[in-house]
């Protein structure tokens, strides 16, 4: 069977670095060349689904390197009870865009048994339809995994910490179907999170962007905001109102129209719900 390519992604596109803020991680999503032969991505390489008819051929990657204690979240999206088993779930240093395709068809043993890979599976009752669940790597080297209705379970141990290490899924048995939520780390003063990978704008956007930008071409430069205070979209008012995913980048003419056209963020199309004008 002839793997699904075309989800909007690029390999190079899913691994360019992006930060919002100090305390945003960077975009995750899967990595949309390292896929097994029986998965296809959608929705931004965040959902990996694996065909149905067959238990394996289910390996995915991040699309980025990851970092001790960042903590992978995933969400299960549908499982199958006519197979044992279910996710895989561990870490590798080697990059998912060195492979060659295709993947071997499952993670334990086809890929530990190859220096710089570590899984682990997953007990069945941490993957039911539904369930949300995370994992991470601890600075000694141990995996652990938790989810919503079950507490924190140690997986393995041994992980190498000295190399970068990209997390490593495999939609193994019962798993057919899972949703990257992104990453968290917390610390003792603040939690950093993942940010939504950017995506391309589609023609009705992009149709949408140049009539908004017609109708604030008459707008003065306001030049006593300094640079990076402007908004993104007329770039001659102070950018006042701070969006769900903390980027403060409209002013109060352009988001209600930037919410109406689009409904996300400029800079990260993060869905915008409801902005908030606390930061005015």
């Amino acid at each position: 069977m002839v793997k699904d390519r075309h989800n909007g992604n690029s390999a190079v596109e899913s691994e360019t670095p992006h930060r919002c803020n100090l305390l945003c991680l960077g975009p995750l999503t899967f990595h949309s060349h390292a896929v097994g032969d029986k998965v296809r991505l959608s929705q931004g390489c965040q959902l990996a689904v694996r065909k149905e008819g067959t238990f394996r051929n289910g390996v995915v990657f991040s699309s980025r390197p990851v970092t001790i204690h960042e903590m992978i979240r995933l969400r299960v999206e549908k499982a199958m009870y006519m197979w044992h088993g279910a996710l895989r779930v561990g870490f590798t240093n080697v990059p998912p865009s060195a492979r060659s395709l295709p993947l071997p068809c499952l993670a334990i043993p086809n890929l530990t048994n190859n220096p710089g890979h570590w899984a682990a599976a997953v007990p069945e009752s941490y993957c039911q339809t539904g369930s949300e669940l995370e994992f991470w790597v601890s600075s000694g080297g141990t995996i652990y995994v938790q989810s919503n209705n079950c507490p924190k379970r140690k997986l393995l141990t041994g992980v190498d910490l000295s190399l970068p290490l990209w997390a490593m899924i495999d939609i193994y048995g019962q798993t057919c179907s899972i949703f990257l939520l992104g990453s968290e780390k917390k610390g003792l003063m603040c939690t950093r999170r993942s940010c939504p990978a950017p995506e391309r704008l589609t023609s009705p956007d992009i149709h949408n962007l140049n009539n908004l930008i017609s109708d604030l071409s008459n707008i003065c430069l306001d030049k006593n905001i300094s640079a990076d205070e402007y908004c993104v979209v007329c770039m001659g008012r102070k950018a006042g109102i701070t969006l769900p995913c903390g980027h403060r980048c409209l002013c109060d003419h352009c988001s209600p129209k930037v919410l109406q056209e689009f409904g996300t963020c400029p800079l990260c199309r993060h869905e915008i719900r409801a902005p908030s004008v606390g930061g005015r």
